[in-house]
């Protein structure tokens, strides 16, 4: 039982299950918010992201365990720690990955475009954000564009076209909300980075600087909350609740102004940050699922 443990353990922290449970998050979002009756095709999207996700993670740690055996809070990892070897994160990998693809290959909707937006998803991670960003420490913005395609996935198996405005809002969310959150990383990790040998903005910009770049970021996230609050399709109160989450996430960004302040504070940040998106994909799920549940009540009334 204990070697059951142990490589369960292992397995979680090869996929970065934690990390990989948010962005299926997301997926489901995009799913719910096209508000159509729920389906099989829903764990096959929500399944499909995970394993996907799980699979890129695992490839990730193989790709970079030289420069996580270098930094204090990437060398636990299983691969830099001696854990495992490199042939038994392969074999995580491409299980995952072959699990994530088998899932969103039998989605009913649109699933030659779902299962092209996972391979370029799997493609930009680990063939070109992966090696970019030990080219350059501007690789989060080209690599954010992967936190955009987990709701069009979901979105798209629930029938939706990626054409609608309403999810390339979302996605467009999804989008700017990851760069600050790398930037915030920055404030308190960045000296780890230089450490490893990867590019650092510490290294191109003053710690000032970094700190107005990562408040204008914060505050494009505010605003893009702001934008899907007024232009989401939401009601009352999920519309106000995200408001007032952009307000709060915008306040939490002005404290980000002061390079003086204690790593803790940015430490609080990043992770109202996290708490924000969660925010967000909460009041969009809620307010399409009770949408839904009212607009067939009226049917069944009628």
């Amino acid at each position: 039982m204990r070697h059951f443990i142990s490589g369960l353990r292992v397995v979680l922290d090869l996929a970065k299950a934690r990390l990989s449970a948010v962005v299926t998050l997301s997926a489901a979002t995009g799913y719910l918010l096209f508000g159509e009756a729920l389906s099989y095709d829903l764990p096959l999207a929500v399944g499909g992201v995970f394993f996907l996700s799980c699979g890129a993670s695992a490839l990730n740690q193989l790709q970079d365990w030289r420069y996580d055996a270098r930094m204090p809070r990437t060398r636990t990892r299983p691969l830099p720690s001696g854990r495992v070897d490199a042939p038994v994160v392969l074999f995580v990998a491409g299980t995952a990955i072959l699990l994530g693809f088998s899932c969103l290959a039998t989605i009913a909707h649109h699933g030659q475009h779902i299962l092209v937006l996972g391979g370029f998803s799997l493609l930009w991670y680990n063939g070109v954000y992966t090696y970019l960003k030990r080219v350059t420490p501007f690789a989060v913005i080209p690599g954010a564009l992967i936190g955009a395609i987990p709701p069009l996935i979901g979105w798209a198996a629930a029938g939706g076209t990626f054409t609608d405005p309403l999810i390339l809002l979302v996605a467009f969310y999804f989008f700017i909300w990851q760069i600050p959150h790398f930037w915030l990383l920055m404030l308190f990790r960045g000296d780890e980075y230089i450490e490893a040998g990867l590019p650092s903005l510490t290294r191109t910009f003053a710690r000032a600087q970094i700190c107005r770049l990562t408040f204008m970021w914060i505050m494009a996230t505010a605003t893009a909350g702001v934008l899907v609050a007024g232009f989401g399709q939401l009601a009352l109160p999920w519309n106000v609740g995200i408001l007032a989450g952009s307000v709060w996430i915008a306040h939490a960004g002005a404290q980000v102004l002061h390079p003086d302040a204690p790593e803790r504070l940015f430490r609080t940040v990043f992770a109202r940050l996290i708490l924000y998106a969660v925010l967000v994909m909460v009041a969009l799920s809620l307010n399409a699922v009770l949408e839904v549940e009212i607009l067939d009540g009226l049917v069944s009334a009628d």
